[in-house]
């Protein structure tokens, strides 16, 4: 399906150096976020806990924040949850006096929260009749193992991808493909190390989705590429690369514009919950269309991609094949 189609080809790889050189800069600058400021992790990694409360009328949420500070617990994180009129509270484990709201359980041996000493304080800005919802702690330990456990998905997924490529196509392409996406991934946390934004599991998830959205445009990149070289066997390579980007720009607005679309319904109408995780998917789907044209198909140039790289020359046939003697 198209909705236009371009005549003549555009010559993106004239500009390659300079799309390129606009990447490494991008990239060292979110390596260098990263590495000064870090990620703002959320309680999922580093500890805490998260309470849900409900009050009778909408609540004014700096009152229930400015409440909890005063009891010394540092700085929550108060925001609406569903509706006006449910909050949720999360507090983390570096804050220091998050333990006074913690009593030890003999029965179950284990800490727990002690609810109606926080809902005395978090409560009261809200209305007496507020009630606590829900509560969930979660330990440290907890927050390593799910630190840990994602990095080894993202390594994973990067290990599958380069080995679907590398099957489907050639190893050239997978080195291309992962480059282009490790650079969507870490400016992404760039990104959220910047602005110090929470780096929660939705936004891992987010992550995730990234890479497999972003492999699949260079896939169709990539596929195009060799249609062209099949077809076309007059045209040099970044000529053979330009007319595959091309003829793929009305599919790429069509389906990145459609996507775009359901994510910003989320990020402005999803509320606090979705907020960041649409924000991850709008900064990868932006970045993984530059990359998976202007990045992933220079870098497949430059290693030197040929048509025999992808077209196997055909067998002859034998004349004696099956002759008896």
């Amino acid at each position: 399906m198209e909705f236009f189609r371009i005549r003549r080809d555009i010559p993106f790889m004239k500009h390659a150096l300079v799309f390129n050189v606009i990447s490494i800069i991008t990239f060292a600058l979110a390596v260098f976020f990263l590495a000064h400021r870090g990620l703002n992790y959320s309680i999922e990694f580093t500890g805490g806990v998260v309470i849900e409360a409900e009050y009778p009328q909408p609540v004014n949420l700096e009152g229930v924040r400015d409440a909890l500070i005063k009891s010394g617990i540092g700085e929550p994180q108060v925001q609406n949850f569903g509706s006006a009129r449910t909050v949720a509270i999360r507090l983390a484990d570096k804050d220091a006096n998050i333990p006074s709201f913690v009593s030890p359980d003999p029965n179950i041996k284990k800490n727990t929260f002690d609810r109606d000493k926080f809902a005395a304080i978090a409560i009261a800005p809200g209305g007496a009749d507020g009630k606590i919802l829900r509560v969930e702690v979660v330990g440290p330990q907890v927050g390593k193992e799910l630190a840990s456990d994602g990095g080894l998905a993202l390594l994973l997924v990067c290990i599958g991808i380069m080995g679907y490529l590398a099957l489907r196509f050639e190893w050239k392409f997978s080195v291309a493909a992962i480059i282009a996406n490790m650079h969507d991934v870490v400016i992404i946390l760039g990104f959220f190390a910047f602005f110090q934004w929470e780096f929660s599991l939705s936004v891992l998830a987010a992550v995730l989705a990234v890479l497999g959205y972003s492999v699949n445009e260079s896939v169709v990149v990539f596929d195009r590429v060799r249609e062209t070289f099949k077809k076309r066997r007059a045209l040099a390579v970044p000529e053979v690369i330009n007319h595959a980007i091309t003829s793929t720009i009305s599919r790429t607005i069509i389906t990145h514009g459609c996507t775009q679309l359901m994510v910003t319904s989320m990020l402005f109408l999803g509320g606090p919950t979705l907020h960041y995780f649409a924000l991850a998917l709008t900064i990868g789907i932006l970045f993984g269309i530059y990359s998976s044209v202007l990045v992933a198909s220079p870098i497949v140039m430059w290693l030197g991609i040929s048509r025999a790289d992808l077209i196997k020359p055909e067998k002859k046939k034998d004349v004696n094949d099956g002759a008896v003697v």
